[in-house]
């Protein structure tokens, strides 16, 4: 794993990145929230544990903008406020876990390993180039300009953009979109086959990519 330690205070970042060092486990250390967010923004991190108040820019703030920016990372909050609506707040703004100061580090690993095998349910906006897609909203744009794309255009192209760069295979995609409800034969072909004319018909470069043999991929720029 590899975590990104958001504290200010110097001691207790310390003393959480030695206790990490010592259960195996690299970590990246911010002590504002400016920092943290040009950090994330730079590097993909597994887990990113996240304290509410920082210097600069605070800890809630922090994780609403990278949700809005399509980053899925868990993040734990760590914070002094105990109370529902303190929880409710973060949880509203993109945070997946709390840990309540002072608290056991041996915890804090714990839940590290949870979340490191799961991506974020918060993320409120994923983007692959110029390509966007607003999942509240349920719109996508690229360039700016709105795009019509059928419902099931809309599962593959979440499943391709969550993925992205990595390829997705044909089986994978048909599990994840249509799950035991397999569909007959052409019609991955056919819904991929008008998801490309909406995404890519009218707009340089081409991002919906068929890897032969291997997939599908969506990306700015084709490397097999």
């Amino acid at each position: 794993m590899l975590l990104l330690v958001v504290e200010d205070d110097a001691d207790l970042a310390a003393g959480i990145i030695d206790f990490l060092e010592l259960e195996g486990i690299s970590s990246d250390h911010a002590n504002n929230g400016k920092s943290a967010l040009n950090l994330i923004r730079q590097h993909s991190y597994d887990v990113i544990v996240l304290d509410i108040n920082l210097p600069k820019l605070n800890g809630l703030d922090v994780c609403k903008m990278m949700r809005q920016e399509g980053n899925d990372t868990p993040v734990i909050m760590l914070t002094a406020l105990d109370t529902l609506k303190d929880k409710i707040t973060g949880f509203a703004q993109g945070a997946d876990d709390y840990l309540i100061k002072p608290f056991e580090m041996e915890e804090l690993i714990v839940r590290c390993r949870v979340l490191s095998t799961r991506k974020s349910g918060q993320v409120t906006r994923i983007t692959v180039g110029p390509l966007v897609y607003k999942l509240k909203l349920n719109e996508v744009t690229r360039d700016g300009k709105p795009i019509h794309v059928s419902p099931i255009g809309m599962k593959i192209l979440e499943v391709l953009m969550r993925a992205s760069p990595s390829i997705v295979s044909r089986d994978k995609l048909i599990n994840d979109v249509w799950g035991n409800d397999i569909p007959d034969s052409n019609s991955l072909k056919v819904h991929l086959f008008n998801l490309r004319k909406q995404i890519d018909t009218d707009f340089t470069p081409k991002l919906l990519h068929t890897i032969v043999g291997k997939g599908f991929v969506l990306r700015e720029e084709l490397n097999t």
